[in-house]
C-alpha cells in the first residue's frame, strides 16, 4: 500500500487522489513498505542506473518505468583532494541532478493514467520534467522565474513543453504554476511538494555509499533551496540506518547564498519554522528560494544530523566556480556555491579536514549564461 500522509494532522490520500497538499494545508510525505537494499547484489549489477536500488523505490521490477529511464544515475565521484569528493551529478541525462527526482515523479504519473502536468522551477526542474515527459508522452507547463538562464529555457523548450516565464520572484513562479494545477486539475510535478520526487534524490546517498565500500561519509555538504537534495538525503540517511546499514547519520552541512538565506537565519536564530526573507539577487539561481515551503522539515534534518548550515558570498561562488574549472570541472554558478560552502566549512570547523566530506556537482557550466 502506498499513501501521500500529511505531515501536519496525518491524514492518508491515495495517490490517486492528485493532493499536492492536505485538506488542512498541510505537506505531503509518501510512506509505503520499502525493503532493504542488498548492496553485494547491486554492486555486481550490470545496472549502472539508479534503478538498481528498486528494491527501495516505489515501483517494481518490471513497471513503467522501464519505458521512461535514460539511464540517470551512476555518476562518478571525483577525488578534489585528501578525505574530500565531489559527485558528479552533471553527468546526468539532462546535465543536473534533478534527472533522479524527475524519472520518478514523471514514471508515477504515467503509472496514474496523468495526461498532463504542470512544473515550476528555476530552470534544472523544469528540463528534467520536461525531459522526462516527453519521454513519457505527458503534456509538460512549466513556470519559470523572467530571469532564468536563456541556456535552461532554450533546453527546456527543446522537449516540448509550453514555457511560462513569470516576472518576479521565484514564490511568484511557484504562485502561477499552482494556480493552473487549481484551475484546471493537472498534476502538480513539483520536486518541492511531491515526495516521491525525493525517492529519487535520495539515491545519491546510495550510490556514494555503495561507492566508499559500502561506508557512509562523515559528512555531506548539500546546496539548499527547497531542499530536493537534502529532503532525498536524509531519507536515505533514516533507511540505512534503520537497516542496520550505518551506525549513526552523517552530519548535513548545508550551504545556502548570503543574499537568500531564510533557512540559515532561522537556523542561526534557533528557530523551528523559516520566515520569508528579502530576496536581494544571487547567481546562484538554483538555491535563490527566499521562501521555502518545506523550511521547518529541512530544519529538523539539520538539526538531527548535528549539522550546520553557513552562507557563501556571490563573489567566493564565483572564484570557487573558477577554482573548479582549473580542475578540469565546469560547472553551472549554482553548484560552485558548494565548493565555496566546502572551503569555508573547513575553516569554521578544522577537524574536518581529516573527516571524509563529499559535496554535489548538480549542473553543468553549460547551463549558466
Amino acid at each position: 500500500m502506498m499513501n501521500y500522509i500529511c505531515v501536519e494532522c496525518h491524514t492518508t490520500y491515495p495517490l490517486e487522489s492528485n493532493k499536492w497538499k492536505c485538506d488542512c494545508g498541510g505537506l505531503l510525505n509518501l510512506e509505503y513498505d520499502k525493503k532493504a537494499v542488498d548492496f553485494t547484489e547491486t554492486a555486481r549489477s550490470r545496472n549502472h542506473s539508479l534503478w538498481k536500488y528498486i528494491d527501495a523505490l516505489p515501483f517494481g521490477e518490471e513497471d513503467v518505468w522501464q519505458e521512461i529511464t535514460l539511464g540517470e544515475g551512476g555518476t562518478p565521484l571525483l577525488k578534489i583532494a585528501d578525505h574530500v569528493y565531489a559527485k558528479a551529478d552533471y553527468y546526468m541525462p539532462t546535465l543536473s541532478f534533478k534527472d533522479r527526482g524527475a524519472v520518478l515523479l514523471i514514471a508515477m504519473a504515467k503509472k496514474l493514467g496523468i495526461e498532463r502536468v504542470v512544473a515550476d522551477s528555476s530552470g534544472n526542474a523544469g528540463t528534467a520534467i520536461a525531459a522526462y515527459g516527453a519521454r513519457a508522452g505527458i503534456q509538460c507547463d512549466i513556470f519559470v522565474p523572467e530571469s532564468t538562464s536563456s541556456k535552461k529555457i532554450a533546453q527546456i523548450e527543446a522537449h516540448g513543453a509550453v514555457i511560462h516565464k513569470v516576472p518576479g520572484t521565484r514564490e511568484d513562479t511557484a504562485n502561477a504554476a499552482i494556480a493552473m494545477v487549481e484551475n484546471t486539475h493537472s498534476f502538480y510535478a513539483s520536486h518541492i511538494y511531491n515526495p516521491i520526487f525525493w525517492e529519487g534524490t535520495k539515491t545519491y546517498v546510495y550510490e556514494i555509499f555503495e561507492q566508499m565500500n559500502n561506508k557512509i561519509p562523515d559528512a555531506f555538504i548539500i546546496p539548499v533551496g527547497n531542499g530536493t537534495l537534502l529532503m532525498g538525503a536524509y531519507i536515505a540517511f533514516q533507511e540505512l540506518l534503520a537497516n542496520g546499514q550505518i551506525e549513526k547519520m552523517p552530519k548535513i552541512l548545508a550551504v545556502q547564498a548570503d543574499n537568500c538565506a531564510p533557512i540559515m537565519q532561522a537556523f542561526a536564530e534557533g528557530r523551528d519554522t523559516v520566515e520569508p526573507v528579502e530576496h536581494s539577487g544571487t547567481l546562484a539561481e538554483g538555491i535563490a528560494i527566499a521562501a521555502p515551503a518545506r523550511g521547518t522539515e529541512l530544519l529538523h534534518a539539520i538539526r538531527v544530523t548535528g549539522g550546520d548550515i553557513i552562507g557563501v558570498s556571490e563573489e567566493s561562488i564565483l572564484e570557487a566556480r573558477k577554482q573548479l574549472a582549473l580542475k578540469g570541472i565546469y560547472v553551472e554558478i549554482t553548484s560552485a556555491a558548494n565548493y565555496a560552502g566546502y572551503l569555508q566549512y573547513v575553516e569554521k570547523y578544522p577537524e574536518l579536514k581529516d573527516q571524509q566530506l563529499v559535496f554535489p556537482l548538480c549542473g553543468a557550466g553549460i547551463k549558466s549564461n
